[in-house]
């Protein structure tokens, strides 16, 4: 059963799905809403412009009914009257047209914003399956979407019924009025058959709306082993990640023992903790960390340093301190320099002793340095 559930498409979209459908041009739809507010610009086109219209398809119907008598005996004379007729109705319907393109436009934007996908422009043969396309056909969307057509069309159509039967009496009334009085009084009724189309259309609109949304997302609803997965793609299977921290450790593991054999002196507790220390007067401020480790990689500072013949001294509370408070490649804190400068001294002293061939008295190792309260882990 859990086999199951987890195949299951029950949990909502992540960010990266949508951003990947968004990516692919998937992105919510509704035709209803685009017809609707393009209905809206024009209704409101006509309204804004409706004195205008008027004078200008006067202007029209005047230009088209207006034959000059030698025009009639000039075979070129039509085109050009033809020419100007259509030019002078495509300014006058230009701003209507310029209205609804616009609201055809930039409605996609209030539902998914501005989309552009290459994707969408490529060449795909799957779209031209039949096998496919039957299948679309009988399937539960395309009955949806016929249900939703004949409701529409019974809305509408009963909305213009209705619209013409109220107006019947006013528009044969139009025959015998003259075209000044004609013209505002049809336009007038079309403006307010158009409201009533509108209206519907607004039904229509804020019932699809919603389902559309609803659909998108569904379709995009994702298993919860695809949300597994879709997590350790972007964070990382943890397994690999895990590996990859494991050689990240041996790498730099091997490069700080790579620095033991050039340390001045190793630190140690004198097992469980060794510190490799190295000073530079000419580059350093202060003497630096640069190896440390506890028991099997203290183990193996030792040996290192045994082999290189870098000196060990058996400092069991600054080795603790060191190893708890220094990072590998930092300075030494000023709590303990003076331990530390106690250490430094001796080596310098061993230094010299060994440099003019092991003549004269060799130095003692310090047998104890005090490291300040609070910084030694084995006080605790």
């Amino acid at each position: 059963m859990a086999e199951e559930s987890d195949l299951e498409k029950t949990e909502p979209p992540s960010s990266r799905r949508l951003e990947k459908a968004r990516e692919e041009g998937q992105v919510p739809q509704s035709r209803e809403l685009v017809a609707f507010l393009v209905m809206v610009a024009g209704a409101g086109g006509l309204w804004g412009l409706s004195s205008w219209l008027v004078q200008r398809g006067e202007n029209v119907m005047r230009m088209g009914l207006t034959l000059d008598r030698r025009e009639a005996f000039d075979t070129h004379a039509i085109g050009g009257n033809l020419l100007a007729l259509g030019s002078e109705a495509l300014v006058t319907l230009a701003p209507f047209f310029l209205a609804t393109l616009a609201a055809a436009l930039l409605t996609p934007f209030l539902l998914g914003g501005f989309v552009f996908s290459p994707k969408v422009l490529t060449l795909n043969f799957e779209r031209l399956d039949p096998l496919k396309g039957v299948k679309r056909m009988f399937s539960w969307q395309s009955v949806a979407e016929m249900v939703k057509g004949v409701l529409k069309a019974l809305l509408l159509g009963g909305i213009v019924w209705w619209v013409v039967v109220n107006e019947r009496d006013n528009l044969f009334a139009l025959l015998g009025q003259p075209l000044e009085s004609a013209l505002p009084a049809f336009g007038r009724m079309l403006l307010y058959a158009f409201v009533g189309f509108v209206a519907g259309l607004a039904v229509i609109a804020l019932i699809d709306v919603p389902f559309q949304l609803w659909r998108y997302y569904a379709g995009l609803r994702m298993t919860k082993e695809e949300l597994r997965q879709e997590y350790k793609e972007l964070e990382g299977d943890p397994q690999l990640k895990a590996r990859i921290r494991s050689q990240q450790r041996e790498i730099a593991r091997k490069r700080m023992m790579a620095e033991v054999p050039k340390a001045d002196v190793v630190v140690t507790n004198p097992t469980h903790f060794a510190v490799a220390l190295k000073y530079d007067a000419t580059r350093m401020g202060a003497p630096l960390v640069v190896a440390k480790g506890m028991n099997l990689v203290a183990q193996r500072i030792r040996e290192l340093a045994a082999e290189h013949e870098v000196p060990v001294l058996e400092l069991p509370p600054l080795a603790r301190a060191l190893h708890r408070h220094v990072e590998v490649g930092a300075a030494i804190p000023g709590t303990l320099y003076t331990a530390v400068a106690e250490v430094m001294a001796y080596i310098y002293q061993l230094n010299q002793f060994l440099a003019r061939g092991a003549v004269g008295g060799q130095p003692s190792p310090p047998l104890a340095v005090a490291v300040p309260d609070g910084l030694d882990p084995g006080e605790m």
